[in-house]
């Protein structure tokens, strides 16, 4: 399955081994809910993968690669964690294509396996083990593409890794300049016009009118996760006590990142607080609504919100998918601009809460990130990664 290339464009293409170590180290560096990084990524070498991936893309192309859900590693607490774990996987995916591209590794075609279809009704060999035994059994495919060797995409490989590495979630303190506003209308503008099937509805809020709607929204309505008992031990469970247990588990957040620097006893007081079993007990006194107006807080002094829908309240698997690739590549330039993020998505896993301020702010669709956008005043750590992040299983 192999096809013909001119001697011009062998030269130019990167080996396909080089070119996905070289993508997977950056897409390895995407954003994710809680920092899980719920993804996975197969390259199908076997006989039987290849055929597979060549039946279900329709396509006879020289390398073929499958996006997953690791179920071991997704957010189940609430039902809302489901569409963030595909988005999530989304932004990584439009990340490792991106840089692909930009060594010669051009999208031949590309099958979503719709989540509500039978493995075995769709063409997949093995019914649940879709790819034959080297797939792993814990991972859900989302997304087959076929690649072959073309022409460059213009873009450098060094410079897309180093805007990945240089993205950042920052939970400090904005500028209170307003950003510019035509850098915003170039936010605005997808990458690629036309590309998508799904377009994305984005929005940024920067009249101070709907910026203090919004932070009164969040005052009143965040506190709502802070006391779910299940969905605050499951974001919890991510919490590190300190820098050296994140790197050695290279997943979640530290305290620092969450709050900004402090001393070891505010730090332990601040471990102790937030304890499942603390938690539950202060919000029986309002501790909650404290937390709540202390996100508040920062979020009324941020100079702009950007909010990012889909077309539908019931968003298929392509859409989640497409949505997480919009996201990536906003959050990307975002950062070329000198611009952080910070995602408030805690306003939006709760599907009444997230129903009410889609009323409250007038935002078509259904709402699947919130985010502040800024200059932030200090450097914010580097998020951590697990050991195998940039790594792909062959099956």
């Amino acid at each position: 399955m192999t096809t013909r290339r001119t001697d011009h464009m062998a030269a130019a293409v990167s080996p396909f081994a080089q070119a996905l170590e070289t993508a997977a180290g950056a897409a390895a560096l995407s954003p994710s809910s809680h920092n899980c990084q719920p993804w996975g990524l197969g390259r199908a070498t076997s006989t039987t993968a290849r055929r597979a991936a060549a039946d279900l893309t329709g396509a006879d192309a020289d390398e073929y690669l499958v996006l997953a859900l690791d179920r071991e590693r997704e957010l189940t607490a609430l039902a809302a964690h489901a569409v963030e774990m595909e988005v999530s996987c989304g932004v990584y995916w439009q990340i490792l294509l991106r840089t692909l591209a930009a060594q010669g590794w051009t999208t031949a075609a590309v099958r979503v396996l719709d989540g509500d279809a039978d493995p075995g009704a769709a063409g997949l060999p093995g019914g649940g083990r879709p790819f034959g035994a080297g797939w792993p059994t814990a991972w859900t495919p989302l997304c087959v593409v076929a690649l072959r060797p073309g022409p460059l995409s213009g873009e450098r490989p060094a410079d897309l890794h180093e805007s990945a590495l240089a993205r950042r979630t920052h939970r400090g303190p904005y500028g209170r300049e307003p950003v510019a506003p035509g850098l915003l209308r170039d936010l605005e503008e997808p990458a690629t016009p036309g590309a998508t099937a799904h377009p994305v509805h984005l929005r940024h809020l920067t009249e101070r009118r709907d910026l203090r709607a919004f932070a009164a929204f969040v005052a009143r309505h965040a506190g709502r996760d802070f006391g779910h008992r299940a969905a605050w031990r499951e974001t919890h469970s991510f919490v590190r006590r300190d820098t050296a247990e994140a790197t050695a588990r290279g997943d979640g957040f530290t305290l620092e990142q969450l709050f900004g620097p402090m001393s070891r006893p505010r730090r332990a007081a601040m471990r102790l607080a937030l304890a499942p079993t603390t938690m539950h007990l202060l919000g029986k006194v309002g501790y909650h609504r404290v937390l709540a107006a202390g996100l508040a807080d920062v979020v009324r002094r941020t100079p702009a919100v950007v909010t990012m829908g889909f077309a539908g309240q019931a968003p298929t698997r392509a859409e989640q998918l497409e949505g997480g690739a919009r996201l990536a590549d906003y959050w990307w330039r975002a950062t070329r601009h000198g611009l952080s993020l910070h995602p408030i998505s805690i306003v939006l896993q709760h599907d009444d809460l997230r129903g009410r301020l889609e009323r409250e702010l007038s935002l078509p669709g259904r709402t699947f990130f919130v985010s502040r956008v800024g200059v932030a005043g200090s450097p914010a750590p580097r998020s951590h990664r697990r050991a195998d992040a940039a790594v792909h299983v062959s099956f």
